[in-house]
């Protein structure tokens, strides 16, 4: 899969913009605050339906606007789809594929295949517990669609189990017998993600320990996953075994039960869900020792690179391409880290590349080139002269920051 064009309205920075691109590496070059990783942003959003720089959609919409809008044409194999989403903060976002409406955007997700890496994913590996829960979700959904709803419905819950339970105190009676109803909702959809989320890590596992191996070296401390669970049976936190036999959704929802009647009191007093996946950590080792709070900073980037290169092989082989997109990292890597993300990003469908200097990327990337400067995004083919790009709008100026 590949985008063959993208065209934002009233996004971030960018009143309008038009871009036709290619398979292969496309840089875009420009100085910080021009607006170039907002256009990758933009493709970021398309598969995720979020960002990865900020939590909400509002910062999404450009100043004194109201609606943002993100539209691409996307080859797959041998059909092209246009997908448009509608971006409205405080009201419900539109999406539309080949021009027809879908009822929830969230029936979008897994269409758009993106692995993204950007400097902020080394919270990956020195952040907190929720940046790795996302990051592990977003790809369960990226590789499962059907996810996105238990992944919705279970966020639902607990925000309304949460809620009565900051009432229970004051009404312990007919307040706890709805906490049952609850906890049913709860544990049954809990299961079907710690499940899902275990099944997901065993197969990321052996890719994350063949990328770090790559990135650092052979002599390099081993790399491996574990999952720290609020329930016993979901992990402790140790590295996977290889021959693990991953807990199915009804024995881990069962577990899951247990364990919350055995909290009930608890949760009670301090009116909030204390067991369950929102509870929960993917652990990161290096050799014998957590990589949160023991990996050097060199060895932090090369986790958080490998985690991004494992996802990538995962969706590889499960049968389709991801698009590449790699925001402003290149200036943070080390020769021998550039050389083994430069490898794998040459051999994609299609790499998006954003860099404040093009010689901060290596050469096997350097194939078709915009220039993002002064509100204008400009498009250099190798061996063409420049091109200015026509605004969605039709007019003749751009504005970005």
């Amino acid at each position: 899969m590949y985008v063959r064009h993208l065209q934002v309205g009233q996004f971030r920075s960018w009143e309008s913009a038009d871009l036709a691109l290619t398979p292969g590496p496309t840089v875009l070059v420009g100085r910080n605050g021009q607006g170039k990783t907002n256009l990758v942003e933009a493709v970021g959003y398309l598969a995720t339906l979020s960002s990865h720089r900020v939590s909400s959609d509002a910062p999404l919409v450009r100043h004194g606007a109201t609606q943002a809008v993100v539209r691409a044409a996307l080859r797959r194999d041998d059909r092209e789809l246009l997908v448009e989403v509608e971006i409205n903060p405080g009201r419900a976002n539109r999406v539309r594929v080949n021009r027809s409406p879908l009822p929830r955007p969230r029936e979008l997700l897994g269409l758009v295949k993106t692995v993204l890496f950007a400097p902020e994913d080394l919270a990956l590996v020195r952040g907190d517990p929720a940046d790795r829960r996302r990051f592990i979700d977003d790809l369960l959904v990226s590789r499962t669609p059907r996810l996105a709803g238990v992944r919705s419905d279970y966020e639902r819950v607990l925000k309304q189990r949460n809620a009565l339970l900051k009432t229970a105190r004051l009404a312990r009676g007919n307040a706890l017998a709805t906490l049952d109803v609850w906890d049913g909702h709860l544990t049954d959809l809990g299961g079907q993600l710690l499940a899902a989320r275990l099944r997901l890590i065993a197969d990321l596992a052996p890719h994350v320990s063949e990328a770090y191996a790559g990135v650092a070296g052979p002599a390099a401390d081993a790399a491996a996953l574990g999952y720290a669970s609020t329930v016993p049976l979901a992990g402790d936190g140790a590295p996977l075994r290889p021959d693990l036999e991953v807990p199915g959704a009804a024995e881990l929802s069962a577990a899951l039960r247990t364990r919350v009647a055995e909290r009930r009191g608890e949760e009670v007093d301090r009116g909030v869900t204390l067991v369950g996946p929102h509870r929960d950590d993917l652990v990161l080792h290096l050799g014998p020792a957590p990589a949160k709070g023991y990996a050097s900073h060199g060895e932090s980037w090369s986790f958080a690179l490998a985690l991004k290169l494992a996802c990538f092989a995962l969706l590889r082989a499960e049968g389709e391409d991801p698009i590449l997109v790699l925001d402003d990292v290149f200036a943070e890597l080390d020769a021998g880290r550039r050389t083994a993300l430069a490898e794998v990003a040459a051999a994609a469908e299609q790499t998006l590349v954003t860099a404040a200097v093009a010689e901060d990327v290596p050469a096997a990337l350097r194939g078709t080139r915009i220039e993002v400067a002064d509100g204008r995004a400009t498009v250099l083919p190798a061996g063409t002269a420049p091109l200015d790009l026509v605004p969605v709008d039709g007019s003749s100026r751009r504005t970005g920051r």
